[in-house]
């Protein structure tokens, strides 16, 4: 599979149909099991419209970056503003106390990388607890700035879950009354922290957790690189959305300048077909006036016929201004136009901008 990969150019998809199909998933699985995907490499299997897709993809550099440790203070000698607001709170964070102490000296420890790498923090509601079925949308604790993406921490205290042991009490109770439920678990705190990010786009994780493997101590330069990394992506945003809005205002500006263009050249024809109605009309005044002509001409003199004549007068000088063949033809001085005048000619676009 590596080596049909390798000639693909790092993406296959099989189709077909039946169970020789359905085993590709676990051949991708199987695959990265074995050992044999390069360190630079990752595997991804997932289904798509034409079958099973198979991809081998360049780990990103992040990933592959070696992290300098973060050091954690033993003491809080001189606390970081965002920590001693924590430490005037009667309960820091929530947390017993068996655990506070080492929660700050994480935040302390944590915010000091972070600064270093140039960004910013600022305290939340530092006092409280949100329940675990709030946690990811409970105010944070702390916020860490970077590039202008602010990532909101909370700190949780993890809970140990043990058997329930009914009491007599509870038994009577759930004998007498049959919509009383005996709890299946206890939770009690445990020694194990969770810091729970969110804002920004997420890179390695959401969630970083004593393990019995690693300590959050070990954990650290991961938190405080992910920071980093959602702080870049939110400045790679940010000037995507920069060069994508001024290709779009170029695009308007083309569009807008196509759309006068095209204004103009409708005036001129408007204006040439107004000039042909005129000749058109002044042409049929010109006959009618000929038609009363040889009319007066047949007229006894007198007062009638001076009139008549007076009137025939009138009547050429009228025809002559209307006919625009008296004049030299030439282009017509094209108005500003306002924006309704263009918005026949933008399509989708508006007048008033991008």
């Amino acid at each position: 599979m590596l080596q049909e990969l390798a000639e693909a150019g790092g993406r296959i998809v099989k189709s077909g149909s039946g169970p020789e199909l359905e085993k590709w998933p676990s051949r991708v699985a199987a695959a990265r099991r074995s050992g044999r995907i390069p360190k630079t490499k990752e595997l991804y299997g997932g289904w798509c419209r034409g079958g099973y897709e198979i991809k081998l993809v360049d780990v990103p550099a992040w990933r592959l970056a070696v992290l300098e440790p973060v050091p954690v203070p033993s003491r809080l000698t001189r606390p970081h503003t965002v920590v001693r607001a924590m430490q005037n709170e009667p309960q820091p964070l929530g947390l017993t106390k068996s655990v506070q102490g080492r929660a700050l000296r994480l935040i302390q420890a944590l915010i000091t990388a972070t600064e270093a790498e140039g960004h910013s923090s600022s305290a939340g509601q530092t006092g409280f607890a949100p329940p675990s079925h709030r946690r990811r949308r409970a105010s944070p604790h702390f916020t860490i700035t970077a590039q202008g993406q602010t990532v909101a921490f909370l700190v949780l205290q993890e809970q140990d879950r043990t058997e329930h042991v009914a009491t007599e009490k509870e038994l009577a109770a759930a004998k007498k009354d049959s919509w009383v439920r005996i709890p299946r678990f206890d939770y009690t705190p445990s020694e194990r922290l969770r810091f729970v990010l969110s804002g920004g786009q997420p890179h390695r994780a959401n969630e970083w957790s004593d393990t019995p493997g690693r300590s959050l101590e070990d954990q650290l330069a991961e938190i405080a690189q992910e920071v980093t990394l959602r702080g870049e992506a939110a400045e790679r945003r940010r000037l995507d959305e920069i060069e994508a809005a001024r290709q779009k205002r170029v695009r308007w500006e083309a569009a807008m300048e196509e759309a006068r263009v095209q204004y103009a050249e409708a005036y001129r024809v408007r204006h040439f077909e107004a000039q042909e109605a005129a000749w058109r009309h002044a042409t049929r005044l010109a006959e009618y006036v000929s038609a009363v002509r040889t009319r007066v001409d047949a007229m006894p003199t007198g007062q009638a016929r001076s009139e008549a004549e007076a009137w025939i007068n009138w009547a050429v000088a009228r025809v002559e201004r209307l006919d625009p063949l008296n004049t030299p033809p030439r282009l017509p001085d094209i108005p500003e136009p306002r924006a309704d005048d263009l918005r026949p000619f933008l399509g989708h676009w508006s007048p008033y901008g991008p």
